[in-house]
């Protein structure tokens, strides 16, 4: 088996189980985290939130922007595009929702004040998501030919080129955000709200959580997320044709 193929091969494998690498390096950055008797200051935290929510403003962004059936929203029956995307962040770097992904995740190893740490979840991120990638680019050449080749032969895979923007080719869909990233906005600030009770209890014996304010943003967070878990289960109106 060429090379390539073989890293197609484990591209797709790993494409299956993508959402389980956050999984463990949270758990890590955790154990980290707590763990760490160095002095550690509130400022790691406000940076590492700003961090993820610029990852999830970029997610907003694409999502909101993109048609029904874009690649990388199937995990059970592999690679699905309907279409090339290639405006909007599309035009200025071929795969933005792992772009968008690896701000989210990074902040979280931010937040345990260590560079070493950032470094190696870093290349961690980087050495999984590149088969991935490969994989994903291979479905796309095979399916879309020449139009694929001309597109990524002028877009950047990983760091974007701003240069190249191009205004996105169809309106933003509200209803498709709110449908899709939900469960980002609650993971975001129950993850750093779950972090900061921990870092409390092991510092001081208690849970309570500094900034204050951080409560009522998780509190926020979950109350939407379940009232649009609602709306989606129970109504049609998160529902917009070709999105």
């Amino acid at each position: 088996m060429a090379l390539i193929e073989e890293m197609e091969a484990q591209g797709n494998f790993l494409f299956k189980y993508r959402s389980y690498l956050p999984i463990v390096l949270l758990a890590v950055a955790l154990v980290v985290f707590l763990l760490d008797q160095s002095e550690w200051s509130i400022n790691y935290f406000y940076l590492a939130l700003a961090v993820s929510l610029i990852g999830l403003l970029i997610r907003v962004h694409i999502v909101g922007h993109t048609p029904k059936n874009t690649s990388g929203r199937n995990t059970s029956e592999g690679q699905v595009a309907d279409t090339l995307n290639t405006t909007g962040f599309y035009s200025i770097i071929r795969h933005p929702l792992y772009f968008g992904n690896f701000f989210m995740y990074i902040g979280f190893a931010v937040l345990t004040g260590q560079i070493w740490f950032v470094v190696a979840c870093t290349a961690i991120f980087y050495l999984y998501y590149e088969r991935i990638m490969i994989a994903e680019e291979q479905f796309l050449r095979r399916k879309f030919g020449a139009v694929y080749e001309n597109w990524s032969s002028t877009t950047p895979p990983i760091i974007p080129a701003f240069t190249g923007w191009k205004k996105p080719a169809i309106s933003f869909s509200l209803k498709k955000v709110l449908k899709k990233e939900k469960n980002g906005l609650l993971a975001t600030f129950a993850i750093y709200y779950i972090a900061l009770a921990l870092k409390s209890y092991v510092t001081s014996g208690s849970f309570d959580v500094d900034p204050q304010w951080m409560f009522y943003a998780t509190a926020a967070s979950a109350i939407i997320y379940l009232v649009l878990k609602l709306i989606k289960n129970n109504t049609s109106i998160l529902e917009e044709e070709g999105r």
